[in-house]
């Protein structure tokens, strides 16, 4: 490990700077979640599970706009590592009419919500609150979209402590919307479930509004004057946003519908399988937030210093990131074994689903480890503008490799017994571990066409 020399230490230091509110707001997101399906669960469990199936729906929309977002970290990065702050301004706005085109394209899902729901053989008595859901997190789109264009102009200038307060603020936001929404507080009428939507689309306004004065009137922000004129609309400008941001978006599809994919084919198996699956699956997405949070900070460190035409720095930025975060996820894995039954004993009381749940629950501690390299390595590619191979290397692991492999595993006699819910698990911690050894050698690859190395 290379902690030992000043230079890594100083690199992993700036990386931790950016790192540790990025990690808060992560985690603050997820609470919001968490807060809706409890709240929405406590009024009836129809609701929860309707609450549950409407953001199963609105979850790859959410992540899309996010993951175009996210093609703006790199370029204002570097531009200011360029010390080409003036044009800042004009990546944002264009992003930011980027992201409500989508939006607005997003909201006409409106017309098709009723297919989609057949489609997906939701019951009858679920569909009239998982309906009037997705329509208000449709019509929560277009503040999401600005609230993402702002939040990812702040983190490419290396300010991210804004983005924990202005979510946490949603936090605060969101919780007591809930409370009026679902049970009719103040004299409105019960909304139940589909009052979380109605509470999240409020929610997004407010941090839109929060993210938008904050630029607006930050002594450190005005300097940038993002929106206090209009820019010239650029053709070229835009494609090399979309260049860089669909391939974000299309990679973080590929991840969420993968896991969609391991639940409906675990379906037949019966409950207790899916059960299982959801436990190991929802605490990995709680414990990944720790390397995705270092791995985002790597992206925007790596861009910065890209702008300053130090390439041989960015090396030992990856370097100093990825030993640190192979570290934490040993940690982290080793704390998911010892901790097993008291894990699962937080999502469920049932033996039946316990006694499933804990190998699977192994299995994720093993996948730490292999997703804290993979995490690392795309958005290091990320922070070099690389992203659309990125996109192919993840699409061939997933769903080339890891699904097919897993299913072989899980669902058929082929080689071994059918290992189930396990077997699919040990096929995507495969198809992970290859993404994370492709994604390596793409960036060592990028790293010497640039002629550095170190």
């Amino acid at each position: 490990m290379p902690f030992n020399t000043p230079l890594y230490r100083i690199e992993l230091k700036q990386v931790l700077t950016i790192t540790w509110p990025l990690l808060i707001a992560q985690l603050t997101q997820i609470g919001m979640g968490v807060a809706d399906t409890i709240m929405a669960g406590q009024y009836s469990g129809l609701d929860m599970a309707s609450v549950a199936v409407g953001f199963s729906v609105m979850s790859p929309i959410l992540f899309f706009i996010q993951g175009v977002a996210l093609g703006l970290v790199p370029i204002v990065s570097g531009l200011l590592g360029r010390r080409s702050e003036q044009l800042v301004a004009s990546q944002a706005q264009h992003m930011l009419l980027i992201l409500l085109c989508i939006s607005v394209l997003f909201i006409n899902v409106y017309w098709f919500i009723d297919s989609i729901l057949r489609w997906f053989d939701v019951p009858a008595n679920m569909q009239s609150i998982t309906r009037d859901y997705i329509v208000y997190m449709l019509f929560a789109l277009p503040g999401f979209a600005i609230y993402q264009a702002v939040r990812q102009t702040c983190e490419g200038l290396s300010i991210t402590f804004p983005t924990m307060v202005i979510m946490f603020i949603g936090l605060l936001v969101n919780i007591p919307a809930n409370a009026v929404f679902i049970y009719g507080w103040f004299g409105l009428p019960q909304m139940g479930g589909a009052g979380c939507g109605l509470a999240t689309m409020l929610v997004y306004i407010v941090m839109a509004i929060a993210t938008i004065i904050y630029t607006i009137y930050a002594k450190h922000m005005q300097q940038f004057s993002l929106f206090t004129q209009l820019i010239r609309f650029e053709w070229r400008t835009t494609s090399e946003l979309l260049r860089i941001g669909i391939p974000i978006a299309l990679t973080f599809l590929t991840e969420v519908t993968l896991f969609a994919a391991v639940a409906i084919l675990l379906s037949p198996l019966g409950h207790l399988q899916v059960a299982a699956h959801q436990i190991a699956i929802n605490f990995s997405s709680v414990v990944f937030m720790l390397p995705l949070s270092i791995a985002m900070a790597v992206a925007i460190r790596v861009s910065y210093l890209m702008g300053q035409g130090k390439c041989q720095d960015t090396i030992i930025t990856i370097r100093a990131a990825r030993w640190f975060a192979i570290i934490c996820a040993c940690i982290t894995a080793s704390l998911t074994v010892y901790f097993a039954h008291y894990i699962i004993s937080i999502y469920t009381v049932d033996n039946a689903v316990t006694e499933y749940a804990l190998p699977i629950l192994f299995l994720a501690a093993l996948f730490q480890i292999s997703d804290a390299v993979q995490v690392i390595s795309a958005n290091a590619l990320r922070g070099y503008k690389d992203t659309t191979w990125m996109l192919g290397l993840c699409i061939i692991s997933y769903w080339f490799l890891g699904l097919p492999l897993g299913v072989v595993l899980g669902l058929t006699n082929y080689w071994v017994p059918a290992m189930e819910a396990q077997g699919l698990w040990i096929g995507i911690i495969i198809g992970l571990s290859v993404a994370a050894l492709l994604l390596h050698f793409r960036m060592k690859y990028f790293q010497r066409s640039l002629n550095v190395g170190y």
